[in-house]
């Protein structure tokens, strides 16, 4: 096989290309091995290191073994488990059936409802009509404040309404003359065909939920039903380490009382995003695969 010749052009462009992505990958896994290494350094040694380190002195699990241990965590986790994958599976399904009904030439008022949707994009309602809407349905302190916030983004929306416009009228005509109703057409020819951008809008309604903190630091009163972004911003952002080490330990110098606050928050922000490191590549393979590949033969 012969080798095909380069150009110096070409391969001063290749190279270019492969050294601007390295340093991306660079600039994108440093803050995570940074992250990594503090959480798993030595305790006493965690002060004297640096932003740019990315190597544990020394080795200690404390840091893991505190957070992991910690009934706040637990429900955290628990938490925010529960109300992304709720909030989730709602925002695909509902943002699904609208954005097949909108795509659907026949329906009466199409235009205007579609307006309407575009003017939930340009004007929030704010916080404070959604607070009283909230308290008036009974819903403060509830789960269901949080997981029903954006149950259809209209962003999600359009992308799957015009995801469901390219599918042929021949496949959908075809199917109503097998005899297909509506909802069977939705579902068994509409969503296999739109699994890219059902893939796609999946991971942007998950990534959205387990980021979400500021909802459910208004609404939900009850800590235990604290999700993790909340109890993560507790520990980072205000420095409470008495709540995660206990008052007795923290007037101690030895055990969980030495564990620096930078360890603990580099712990605390890494189980916040291994979850959405471990979704990505579980969610990516459907976005490179063709949305009518088979769909219409002979």
């Amino acid at each position: 096989m012969q080798n095909i010749r380069r150009s110096p052009l070409e391969r001063t462009q290749n190279a270019i290309i492969i050294s601007s992505l390295l340093f991306l990958v660079v600039l994108t896994i440093q803050p995570l091995l940074n992250l990594l290494a503090l959480s798993l350094s030595d305790p006493a040694k965690v002060a004297g290191m640096n932003g740019l380190t990315l190597l544990p002195q020394g080795f200690s699990l404390e840091v893991w073994k505190l957070l992991l241990g910690n009934p706040a965590v637990q429900r955290g986790v628990l938490n925010s488990i529960f109300i992304t994958l709720s909030s989730t599976f709602l925002g695909v399904i509902f943002t699904a059936l609208m954005a097949w009904t909108l795509s659907r030439p026949k329906l009466p008022g199409r235009r205007i409802i579609f307006v309407m949707v575009l003017i939930t994009i340009v004007f929030d309602p704010g916080i404070i009509p959604d607070y009283f809407l909230n308290k008036r349905l009974g819903l403060l302190d509830s789960y269901w404040s949080v997981i029903l916030f954006k149950a259809v983004n209209a962003w999600y929306l359009i992308i799957l309404v015009r995801f469901f416009e390219e599918i042929p009228k021949e496949l959908v005509a075809a199917s109503e003359l097998d005899g297909a109703n509506a909802f069977q057409i939705f579902w068994y020819i509409a969503l296999p065909l739109a699994r890219p951008a059902l893939a796609t809008i999946t991971l942007f309604y998950f990534v959205f939920h387990w980021n979400e903190f500021f909802r459910a630091m208004i609404y939900l009163n009850d800590q235990s039903k604290w999700p993790l972004q909340v109890v993560l911003r507790q520990f980072v952002v205000e420095g409470d380490k008495i709540a995660m080490v206990g008052l007795g330990n923290s007037a101690n110098y030895t055990g969980a009382g030495q564990i620096n606050i930078r360890a603990l928050s580099a712990g605390m922000i890494l189980l916040t995003i291994v979850p959405i490191l471990a979704v990505y590549p579980l969610i990516l393979k459907f976005f490179t695969k063709g949305a009518m590949s088979g769909a219409l033969k002979g």
